[in-house]
């Protein structure tokens, strides 16, 4: 019997996801809790034909542990969390999910900036507790939206902006001047970007890479009374100074959904402070979207049992053992195309 070890929380439970794999007569076997013994979960990943990844890391120490593996399969699209490098030395196939939860995220990012626009926490809570503080906020039409990050859920997040009458700025290394062309995006350096918009919204991968891509340096080069807003990964903006820049109103409103711990020490200033909202790094989190990247990984293992690599494999190997070196792919914005 294949089976399956999965610590992503969401896979298997929704939309005709569960249906498959009961039909595919897999054994699924569950270790999502981030706060698992090594030792336990080793344990787990040691009966693995595939492990299904959430957010929990995959190490060298992991791979170690898993004579039968024959996949990792990301429940997702960021991969920062596994080392390919070793699952290559392994002769590991990895895939993600690319473009599955571009819709969730982007139309989260939109609720977000909805949240910052018109105060709706804070008026949430005021007529919770029996007041009726009616703040006046600001419109998003006509402003300027700065994206960082052109991929699948950049490119969605302009498109419903843009019907909202917003001008969309638009950082990435490797832009789709196509699609930017097409729907009126204008393709700025970051820089740029920061000086100009009134949102911005910040859609790259994780890893070193992008590490305290939003520093102080970066935030004082911003427009004073800009918005922030984190969707990728929590490593990628400097929390303190974030919450500087708020104490100083050189930002009027920051929405964070990915974290560098997670769950975050809420003793931390910033989850104190009345102009920031937060969300459980819940972007990809709809039945919707949860059921696409179930869908998809269920297909990739269906072709790893072929022994065909399948198409959203972002390393090179020989499925005989041999690795193909020198053709891992190099992997750029968030849901990269």
């Amino acid at each position: 019997m294949t089976t399956i070890v999965t610590t992503s929380p969401g896979f298997g439970k929704h939309g005709r996801v569960p249906c498959r794999l009961a039909e595919k007569g897999w054994q699924l076997i569950r270790c999502a809790d981030p706060k698992l013994p090594p030792d336990e979960l080793a344990g787990q990943v040691e009966r693995a034909d595939f492990l299904v990844v959430g957010l929990v890391p995959v190490t060298s120490e992991t791979l170690r542990n898993a004579p039968r593996l024959k996949g990792v399969l990301k429940h997702g699209v960021g991969l920062d969390n596994i080392d390919i490098a070793a699952c290559t030395a392994r002769g590991l196939p990895v895939t993600n999910t690319p473009g599955a939860n571009a819709d969730a995220v982007a139309e989260l990012a939109l609720g977000l900036m909805f949240a910052l626009a018109r105060n709706i926490p804070a008026g949430h809570a005021s007529v919770r507790s029996g007041g009726w503080d009616r703040q006046v906020g600001t419109q998003l039409g006509g402003k300027t939206l700065g994206i960082v990050g052109l991929g699948n859920i950049g490119r969605r997040l302009a498109t419903l902006t843009r019907a909202l009458g917003m001008q969309v700025l638009a950082a990435d290394p490797y832009p789709d001047t196509a699609f930017a062309i097409a729907h009126g995006i204008e393709i700025v350096g970051l820089d740029d970007l920061l000086g100009r918009s009134d949102y911005v919204s910040l859609h790259v991968v994780g890893g070193t890479q992008n590490a305290g891509l939003i520093d102080a340096e970066r935030i004082g080069k911003m427009k004073t009374g800009a918005c922030l807003l984190n969707l990728a990964r929590g490593e990628v903006i400097d929390l303190d100074a974030v919450a500087n820049a708020l104490e100083h109103n050189r930002l009027s409103g920051v929405a964070i959904d990915a974290f560098a711990t997670e769950p975050p020490d809420t003793r931390h200033r910033i989850f104190s402070h009345p102009r920031a909202v937060f969300t459980p790094h819940s972007g990809a989190d709809t039945r919707e979207a949860v059921e696409n990247m179930g869908l998809m990984v269920i297909e990739d293992i269906a072709c790893l049992l072929r022994y065909e690599l399948p198409r959203r494999c972002v390393n090179r190997v020989d499925l005989a053992g041999e690795v193909d070196r020198g053709k891992t792919v190099t992997l750029r914005s968030e849901n990269q195309p």
